[in-house]
């Protein structure tokens, strides 16, 4: 007669399921670190029942440690290589900050610099204009060094208004005479009892007339500066001896005189 293991709820459980089901409860309690406090004297007891270091958990724990410590040393290299190019970053924008700031200003000096030196140009120009603007209104002394030898309204029979219309300065024959400033020539020729003379409207409005003259350097309608020479004093026409006649007028006719050693001084000549 065969006999059959019973089967259901009512069959026992083996030695190998048994076994299992207590090496379970020691990991269990293990994890918990009541495992020897609360073991059962049976399973103590148990020859059989498998040891602590079979059950694979001390080398699971151990192996949780080292990847534990590895992550954090990962961790930790991951943090200083993060801190190291942070600082490269920050260093490096600050490094172009202060190249960029360097740049700047050395432009700024630059441009300083330029905007200095062409204010000097600018200002040597205008003080040279200025002294050409001087140099062209400067007025001077008919013929250089000389001195009036014969007043304004001197009288005498050698004038036949009675009186002198101008004034004499001396001049030795053929001494240099120049405009006593800028002007243009209105007349270059004989002029009767001032035999040859000149006469010239002067930037201002005024007339000035040269007369006596050896001869005559400049054509009517033509620009004299002043100081430039116009002719050479002489003797010719009503005149007794070389000089220079010398008149200041409102006008370029004859009767328009006006004082010429006061006009030379209003126009800053020393006479």
């Amino acid at each position: 007669m065969a006999f059959t293991r019973a089967t259901g709820k009512h069959r026992a459980p083996s030695r190998l399921t048994r076994r299992s089901a207590q090496v379970a409860g020691i990991a269990a309690l293990a994890t918990t670190g009541v495992l020897g406090s609360l073991a059962s004297p049976a399973v103590a007891a148990d020859s059989e029942a498998p040891k602590a270091t079979e059950t694979g958990l001390t080398q699971a724990i151990a192996l949780d440690a080292t990847l534990a410590e590895q992550i954090d040393a990962q961790a930790r290299v991951q943090h200083q290589q993060a801190e190291a190019i942070a600082r490269a970053k920050a260093k490096a924008a600050a490094e172009a900050k202060a190249k960029a700031a360097k740049a700047k200003a050395k432009a700024e000096a630059q441009r300083k610099a330029e905007a200095r030196a062409k204010e000097i140009r600018e200002e040597k120009a205008r003080a040279a204009r200025a002294a050409e603007r001087a140099r062209l209104n400067a007025f001077h002394l008919p013929v250089a060094g000389s001195s009036v030898t014969t007043g304004y309204k001197s009288g005498g029979a050698l004038w036949s208004s009675g009186s002198h219309s101008g004034v004499d300065f001396r001049a030795a024959s053929g001494s240099s005479v120049v405009a006593v400033g800028a002007g243009t020539v209105v007349e270059a020729g004989w002029g009767g009892a001032y035999g040859n003379n000149i006469v010239l409207r002067m930037t201002d409005g005024t007339y000035t007339q040269y007369g006596h003259l050896s001869s005559i350097g400049v054509s009517v309608g033509q620009s004299v500066s002043s100081g430039q020479q116009i002719g050479l004093s002489g003797s010719t026409g009503n005149s007794t001896g070389p000089h220079l006649h010398f008149e200041a007028r409102t006008t370029p006719e004859y009767g328009s005189d006006m004082d010429p050693v006061g006009y030379l001084r209003s126009h800053g000549v020393n006479v």
